[in-house]
């Protein structure tokens, strides 16, 4: 594998290959449509989910791009839309989308890192396929901020968590529905805008608060879009917890969580630092949804270290030394949690 110099840890794939069985079209199954002009399209039924970019399924496009923003790796994961209709027990769509993604991350040379999705309505089929994702080289999975009805900390989860435990298998941790039916507004800007990030912050609070990482000390889990608002509002979710008589020591199982840099104001990462600590933060893009994304994200990295909201030495290659640590590539000794922290 070629040196982790500077690692997207959020990206997706979506690959013609994933899904190559016959589709009927009258089911919302996500399937991927390349068009005459070489575009393409996500497709629900008959419905068009989103348009979407030759980057999204090209993996010579993808290393391009990586080159041109100065990537030396990107772990990619499902499309969202993917993965949650893969968790709704459809086990048949998770194996050939992560059969997809092995194939992506075997044409790259060793420049693309995968995860895969798993059919969680189903433990049993789950736990196979997380088993299976190892065997073909994936280093874990993308589960959404809800699994169907289920938030993290529901007991119908645990023998999963058990299993990513137990396989050493990283989670990455990314919103659902769009950030819809998560706060009382809907639409544009509020789904995107604090939906996605309110989803994540119940995601997050779910695992520091309801056990999921006090039960399992070797659980690495990463959030997207920089935690969503949980570095905000966790003060007060301790102060909660406490007035309870709670008085577990969150701090420590907050700091082991890990979180992307996408949070789209270099500001907002000095709190990052801050609340989990500089050995958790990695680079996150969310390629190829947003134009550029991979270049202004390591950019966005490299300005806050020059103004100092990031410490001088939380730059490109230390973000990749977490990243490897994350996905249980790291071979130095575990840097303890309270490293460059502010």
């Amino acid at each position: 594998m070629p040196e982790l110099t500077a690692v997207d840890v959020h990206a997706h794939h979506f690959g013609p290959d994933a899904g190559e069985t016959p589709v009927r079209h009258d089911t919302d199954a996500p399937r991927l449509v390349i068009d005459g002009d070489g575009s393409g399209q996500i497709m629900r039924g008959d419905t068009t989910f989103r348009a979407v970019e030759p980057v999204l399924w090209d993996v010579n496009l993808r290393l391009a791009e990586m080159d041109r923003a100065g990537l030396s790796h990107q772990v990619v994961s499902p499309v969202p839309v993917v993965m949650e209709h893969a968790s709704g027990a459809d086990p048949e769509c998770a194996r050939s989308t992560n059969d997809s993604i092995a194939e992506a991350c075997e044409q790259s040379g060793g420049r693309l890192l995968g995860l895969g999705c798993l059919p969680l309505g189903d433990i049993d089929a789950a736990i196979a396929e997380l088993r299976r994702c190892r065997e073909i080289g994936l280093h874990g999975v993308e589960v959404g901020t809800r699994i169907g009805e289920l938030d993290l900390d529901a007991p119908d989860l645990d023998r999963f968590w058990d299993a990513c435990d137990a396989t050493a298998s990283a989670v990455f941790v990314h919103p659902v529905q769009g950030g819809r039916d998560v706060v009382r507004r809907a639409g544009a800007p509020y789904d995107l805008g604090l939906g996605m990030l309110t989803d994540t912050a119940i995601a997050a609070s779910a695992l520091v608060f309801g056990g999921v990482l006090a039960e399992r000390e070797q659980l690495r889990v990463v959030l997207a879009h920089g935690c969503g608002t949980f570095p905000w509002a966790y003060p007060r979710l301790r102060l909660a917890a406490n007035l309870t008589g709670d008085i577990a020591d969150r701090d420590r199982l907050a700091r082991r969580l890990f979180v992307d840099t996408l949070v789209f104001d270099d500001e907002h990462l000095g709190l990052l630092v801050h609340r989990f600590g500089a050995d958790r933060l990695v680079l996150g893009s969310d390629a190829p949804f947003f134009p550029d994304q991979m270049a202004k994200s390591m950019n966005s990295v490299r300005a806050a270290q020059q103004t100092g909201v990031l410490p001088e030495h939380v730059d490109p290659p230390f973000l990749a030394r977490n990243a490897a640590e994350l996905l249980g590539l790291a071979t130095d000794p575990p840097r303890t949690s309270c490293e460059g922290a502010r």
